[in-house]
């Protein structure tokens, strides 16, 4: 399969440039899927549809990623970066108005289903070029960028609910937020790299094997664990420890806010101490944050577990995805495309999975169940560290 700009593109050197280019991309990728999570309520009230005739519907958005996100690897391998980031930004800003303006199921469907097809090659393609400007810098950077992704999330969904706040409809806040996105994809666009691998060939397309299986099953255990926090982090709050509703939204909030500090903090510990403690040190710091949240009946120690729960599992994605792109038994570019399928999945399985455990036992309960799977994330680390192979 033939590289479109092979030697001359990647004779380029990486630099500053380079750098920033990636941090804008891993914004705007946290910007442009907050930015849908305000519209949620208004596209129930349109569409006239239950809950659960909704939640059939966001399975849309669900199904778009993982569509996309198994080839994605093997199209930035031949078109490069650059092109896979340009071409999905801009089917993001195309779809995030739609997604605020129409009124019929199917049509929903149709666009959630693209809308997140895009978001799933964003994904892949941002953490693909990170790889590679991670390894030409000859340092940790990797936290960093997934930093400036939560920093987007932030301001995603701080534009629009700000927005619909000051009586804006739901399609000028989606409008102004695909504005905003294709501003900033135009503003970083020169330090995408034209090319889409490491430089050593190999197949486009190539099945999970070896040591990307384990590093797909911890990237799934972590995901399931984030995800559970957005769905379940406000119903532990108010129905386990008495929390009014209207500050449900707070134990999210502390999560979030300590994995941001966590994030950019990262590149400077992971080079200090290496991925390896790192990654143990932080799976045990998250399993100890769902153990204090399911065990003790206080908000405060609540808070107190969610906290370390976002610090903990800060850095162990970043490390998992650098570890992806070291790895020699298969082309960077496809284990990545293969770590955050599996990883997706496991926002996708999360409210169920947790929701099931819930039914049959407690959500206390099930929040034990998430630490004891990052307490095997913590015992991973060794082994993701040793081997590459």
């Amino acid at each position: 399969m033939s590289d479109p700009q092979p030697a001359a593109a990647r004779a380029e050197p990486i630099g500053a440039l380079e750098r920033l280019s990636t941090r804008i991309a891993f914004f705007i990728a946290g910007l442009a899927m907050a930015a849908w999570a305000p519209l949620v309520p208004y596209a129930k009230a349109r569409t006239g549809v239950d809950e659960g005739t909704l939640g059939l519907l966001l399975l849309a958005l669900g199904a778009g990623s993982m569509s996309t996100m198994p080839l994605t690897g093997a199209l930035t391998a031949r078109i490069g970066c650059r092109k896979v980031i340009l071409l999905a930004s801009a089917a993001v800003a195309a779809t995030l108005p739609l997604l605020a303006h129409l009124d019929t199921v199917p049509g929903m469907a149709l666009a959630l289903f693209a809308f997140g097809a895009a978001i799933g090659a964003i994904d892949v393609a941002i953490n693909i070029q990170a790889v590679i400007v991670e390894k030409a810098s000859g340092r940790a950077l990797m936290s960093g960028f997934h930093g400036f992704f939560s920093v987007g999330g932030i301001a995603g969904a701080a534009l629009a609910s700000a927005l619909l706040w000051l009586q804006a409809t739901p399609l000028i806040a989606a409008l102004s937020a695909a504005v905003l996105l294709a501003l900033l994809m135009l503003a970083g666009s020169r330090g995408l790299l034209r090319y889409g691998d490491d430089g050593h060939g190999g197949s486009m397309f190539v099945l999970p094997h070896g040591i990307v299986i384990l590093v797909g099953a911890l990237c799934f255990m972590v995901f399931l664990a984030e995800g559970a926090m957005l769905d379940w982090s406000a119903l532990l709050l108010v129905s386990q420890r008495g929390v009014e509703a209207s500050a449900g939204g707070l134990g999210y909030a502390v999560f979030a806010l300590a994995m941001t500090v966590g994030r950019f903090n990262g590149d400077r510990i992971v080079q200090r101490f290496g991925p390896r403690p790192v990654l143990a040190l932080g799976g045990a710091c998250a399993a100890a944050g769902f153990a204090l949240a399911a065990m003790l009946p206080w908000v405060g120690s609540t808070l107190l577990g969610f906290a370390l729960i976002g610090l903990g599992c800060s850095n162990i994605v970043p490390i998992l995805f650098t570890a992806a792109g070291g790895q020699k038994v298969m082309p960077a570019g496809a284990a990545i495309s293969a770590v955050s399928t599996l990883g997706y999945a496991g926002i996708l399985i999360g409210p169920a999975g947790i929701g099931w455990i819930a039914k049959i036992s407690s959500l206390p309960a099930a929040f034990g169940v998430l630490g004891a799977g990052l307490a095997a994330v913590a015992a991973s680390a060794r082994l993701v560290a040793a081997r590459k192979g």
